[in-house]
């Protein structure tokens, strides 16, 4: 198995198509689908309340870049979850998931924990972040809130090198930042713009009131004070066969 900053052995998952393999879905199936749809309450996925476009960037490689599409639900003021897909379109891939919680809570974890974090205040105020199809004027709340807080982003489908199903470990995901490596590529910033028809640099300028955080712990955005990322191996460990004696 390899490691989440390594490319997998060839299989034939990879391949230039978007979609994953696989044959198409039989009438018989989507009668299914539909019944269960119609009866079932699906109750947590009906908690998603917000559609977010961003950008993100692998920690351990951060010249590759990818377009986010996060669905967002909140359990409370304190903690939102979000499952992330590659667009907005019907057949996008699920390639994550992210938490997102409070400046509070965040001071709160463990100093290793933190480093697996990163801050939303640059994304936010450069206008990377958005609402797409909501105006500003009724995000922008939200958005003052939100660029207080902390995320942990998993991928765990990495489209972009061209995997057609999920292989490997996990990825872990940092935030833009307007540093160096953080940097969004302008050619991705407008290809997002061009499909909503929206104009980051226009959002933020319209951001400019949105007040910075006093503080941003430097234990998260790691790589920043660092150079150094984070990557996951997975090992070959012993099995428990037992369980505890309480």
């Amino acid at each position: 198995m390899s490691s989440s900053d390594k490319f997998p052995a060839p299989t034939p998952a990879k391949g230039a198509e978007a979609t994953p393999p696989g044959q198409p879905m039989s009438m018989g199936q989507h009668v299914v689908d539909k019944g269960a749809s119609m009866l079932q309450a699906l109750t947590p996925v009906k908690q998603i309340s917000q559609h977010v476009c961003t950008f993100a960037l692998y920690s351990h490689d951060m010249y590759r870049q990818i377009e986010t599409h996060h669905y967002v639900s909140r359990l409370n003021q304190d903690f939102l979850q979000c499952p992330v897909y590659d667009s907005d379109d019907s057949n996008a891939r699920l390639i994550g998931i992210e938490y997102i919680i409070s400046d509070r809570f965040f001071e709160a974890l463990p100093q290793e924990e933190q480093k697996l974090w990163h801050s939303h205040a640059y994304e936010i105020k450069s206008g990377l972040w958005v609402n797409p199809r909501i105006p500003e004027m009724i995000g922008k709340p939200e958005l003052e809130n939100l660029a207080k807080t902390y995320g942990k982003f998993w991928c765990t489908w990495q489209v972009d090198r061209g995997d057609r199903l999920p292989l490997g470990a996990p990825a872990l995901m940092m935030s833009p930042q307007g540093v160096n490596l953080g940097k969004i590529e302008p050619e991705l910033v407008k290809k997002r713009d061009d499909k909503y028809s929206i104009s980051t640099e226009a959002i933020m300028q319209s951001r400019v009131e949105i007040e910075e955080p006093e503080w941003i712990n430097p234990q998260a955005d790691y790589w920043k004070q660092h150079a150094k990322g984070f990557a996951i191996d997975i090992e070959k460990t012993e099995m428990k066969l037992r369980a505890p004696i309480p």
